[in-house]
């Protein structure tokens, strides 16, 4: 796992003075997170079927433009702006699985594992498009453990930056994500 960009407050202020509506911080924004959008991209794209035709850059293209879209959103900071980014990211892939989905009865959807090391020892892999309904499952009972699979398992980021992003401890985080991988599992081998 690669740093978050820099701890400087150039991309919190900029985050800040686009979310107020300076167009022109957009502009120096882009480049100052895009390399860090495209590792994201790396991440999702890395776990997606062989099959699947999008490329990291299109992803972060299209993430990209549903976050200009994104009006209101009160940034936090530069892991809460990659936090949103990854969602956005997880739901263009959940939008292009359903499309595909819905060409192709029954078939052609993309496959990822919650965790690469127990695929490799079982073969196990879970539907992309499961793993969202199942996500949303879990979000409706207990959002906060929904949101640390989407911010460890998605957008990547690590114990430290989960916990950061969501004013917990580690070890909460690392309770929490060991608790929602097994209800995840549980959920996923019933369907």
């Amino acid at each position: 796992m690669t740093e978050l960009p820099s701890r400087s407050p150039e991309i919190t202020q900029l985050l800040v003075a686009w979310g107020n509506g300076d167009e022109t911080a957009l502009d120096h924004l882009i480049p100052a997170v895009y390399g860090e959008l495209r590792r994201i991209a790396g991440n999702f794209m890395r776990r997606q079927s062989p099959a699947n035709t999008l490329q990291a850059s299109a992803l972060v293209n299209e993430a990209f433009v549903r976050l200009i879209d994104a009006q209101g959103v009160d940034w936090q900071n530069r892991t809460h702006f990659f936090a949103v980014a990854a969602t956005l990211m997880r739901r263009v892939l959940v939008d292009a699985a359903r499309r595909r989905n819905s060409l192709k009865r029954g078939g052609g959807r993309l496959r990822i594992t919650l965790d690469e090391r127990v695929a490799a020892a079982d073969g196990s892999d879970t539907d992309l498009v499961a793993l969202d309904e199942a996500l949303i499952r879990l979000s409706a009972t207990n959002p906060r453990l929904s949101r640390i699979v989407e911010l460890k398992y998605f957008a990547g980021l690590t114990e430290e930056q989960v916990a950061e992003t969501l004013d917990l401890s580690p070890r909460t985080v690392r309770r929490d994500w060991s608790v929602a991988r097994a209800w995840l599992f549980r959920e996923l081998s019933q369907n």
